[in-house]
């Protein structure tokens, strides 16, 4: 039987105004079943612990558990590509950071590209390293560092945490726009770095400042400058590494993503969550504890974000030619 045309019309506009709610009814409904946050890393560290203050936050406020899911490996390589490869439906997360973005030139074969294979939702944090040295050394100031080490080229070590890791790119970034030669000592992990810091083995270093900080406040070793664009509150009376070398920034960023093409409406209300969570007062001191800042940003501006972070490592990798084994 035909519809009559006034029928039809009524029809079309019960259509127009399902396809205007359901997305609105889809955001308001996730999630119905637990969401995975997958970590690049084992737990206990930095990235493991942020992500699960957020997930806590998340699950709190969305009524079903955020669980996060560690998958180290390939420094946080398996876990990126298991972000990409899972369905684009908000029930794969993941938190990607400075290590994502130094990848994504330090490895030459991987199988997603971060800045255009995934789904950007919202930052959650923002640090700085430390650049420092055993008190032993005869400078206590950044200008005297690069003096002490232009009167001795490349004699003086400037340890990190791993070839590739944001310790080792900050540190060529440095001897880049300070125009030094200091000699590269990279360690697997700031612990065993801290180590030889300690216990004079090496002169220098680009550690994160959590790691740090007890080291620095005993007075065992000599922190010359944080190297966010501003000071940081944990260690106030420290200067930035920009007030020295105008526009250095090595800070490490975390944030949110999922895999490409996830739905738009679930992205919106995860990045609204997230930031609110941000703004909380509770978190907020919970993230200076860990020696960050609450990093409040759309999901184009973390976008942006991760692109410049990826291209401003990808100029200095190749600059200082530095390259891994995979």
């Amino acid at each position: 039987m035909k519809l009559q045309r006034r029928q039809l019309l009524h029809l079309a506009a019960a259509a127009a105004a399902l396809a205007v709610r359901a997305p609105v009814a889809k955001a308001q409904s996730y999630p119905t079943r637990p969401v995975r946050i997958l970590v690049g890393f084992a737990p206990g560290g930095t990235t493991d612990v942020v992500a699960r203050l957020i997930a806590s936050w998340l699950s709190e406020r969305l009524g079903q558990q955020f669980i996060v899911e560690n998958r180290p490996g390939a420094n946080s390589n398996l876990a990126v590509e298991a972000i990409g490869r899972a369905p684009p439906d908000g029930y794969t997360l993941g938190a990607v950071g400075s290590s994502s973005a130094i990848n994504s030139t330090l490895y030459q074969h991987l199988n997603l590209d971060l800045v255009h294979d995934l789904t950007m939702i919202a930052g959650l944090s923002r640090s700085p390293l430390v650049l420092e040295v055993r008190p032993s050394v005869p400078v206590d100031s950044v200008p005297g560092l690069i003096s002490y080490a232009k009167a001795n080229p490349r004699r003086i070590s400037m340890a990190s945490f791993g070839i590739g890791s944001i310790s080792h790119v900050a540190g060529e970034l440095f001897k880049i726009e300070a125009g030094v030669g200091m000699l590269h000592v990279p360690y697997r992990g700031s612990a065993p770095m801290l180590t030889d810091l300690l216990g004079g083995q090496v002169e220098a270093a680009f550690d994160n400042l959590p790691a740090s900080i007890e080291h620095i406040r005993a007075g065992k070793l000599r922190a010359l400058a944080v190297t966010t664009t501003t000071r940081s509150m944990a260690l106030p009376d420290i200067p930035s590494l920009g007030d020295f070398l105008p526009g250095y920034d090595a800070s490490s960023f975390l944030g949110i993503v999922a895999p490409k093409n996830a739905p738009a409406d679930i992205v919106v209300r995860l990045n609204r969550e997230i930031n609110a969570g941000l703004s909380d007062p509770t978190m907020q001191a919970r993230l200076a504890e860990l020696g960050g800042a609450p990093l409040v940003l759309s999901p184009s501006e973390f976008g942006k974000l991760v692109e410049d972070e990826t291209r401003k490592w990808a100029d200095v990798i190749r600059a200082a030619k530095i390259s891994i084994e995979h």
